[in-house]
């Protein structure tokens, strides 16, 4: 099922697609859709450029997660078409979208599921292409675990990703990240190898360990807004 289907299935509560302006045939929700269809346009569309170069599988990306009904295909290709010149204005877009479904964020995240499927189809996800995802995702009122979650499952995990280094997983409750903190901690401090009788290279090993430990473990709790002391 295309975006723009399941789209309006989750809309009307239903699996069609109605021949109207793709959302609702109501003549008082017509505005508001084709407002709401400009948005998801533009956001692909700015994406697409957002590493200054606008790809043809990027393009095919676009149209296979929001492709609208036959009917609307060359609106849809004007407006992107316009809206890719530059990515100048694409947090207003996001922010009609966070406004209008602020309470489903289910939808939301659909949308940004259809911008990373755009960002990776030429195969390579730019730092730029990166920014704009994240900022979007922050428009949208994901926290940054949220978007993490996110990015992870499209993404994977990054090798400096913090929860990696712990081997713990992004949606930890607080508590058990402390307990968890202290499990690891305990298991790996220097102290425990050399009583072990470790030699002088493993044990400098250890506090290379250790202390990429605790800059992860920082790095969590500055993310969480937890204190440092309070969580000791």
């Amino acid at each position: 099922m295309s975006f723009w289907r399941k789209l309006a299935a989750r809309l009307q509560g239903r699996d069609c697609f109605l021949e109207c302006d793709g959302f609702d045939c109501g003549p008082e929700r017509r505005v508001g859709d084709a407002d709401f269809a400009m948005a998801l346009i533009g956001l692909g569309a700015k994406l697409a450029k957002a590493d200054g170069v606008v790809t043809r599988s990027e393009i095919k990306a676009f149209y296979e997660v929001f492709r609208p009904p036959p009917e609307g295909r060359a609106a849809l290709d004007r407006a992107f078409e316009l809206a890719m010149q530059t990515t100048l204005g694409f947090e207003g877009y996001a922010r009609r979208l966070a406004r209008r479904f602020r309470a489903n964020p289910a939808i939301l995240e659909d949308v940004l599921d259809g911008l990373f499927h755009i960002a990776k189809a030429d195969g390579a996800v730019t730092a730029s292409e990166l920014d704009f995802l994240e900022s979007v995702a922050e428009e949208f009122g994901f926290t940054p675990l949220e978007y993490r979650r996110i990015y992870t499952a499209h993404m994977g995990a990054p090798e400096d990703d913090p929860y990696v280094i712990l081997g713990i997983d992004a949606d930890i409750s607080d508590a058990d990240l402390k307990r968890a903190y202290r499990r690891i901690a305990t298991q790996n401090h220097p102290d425990r190898m050399i009583a072990r009788g470790a030699p002088p290279a493993a044990q400098k090993l250890a506090d290379e360990k250790m202390a990429a430990i605790n800059v992860a473990y920082g790095r969590i709790l500055e993310e969480r807004g937890i204190l440092a002391g309070a969580a000791n």
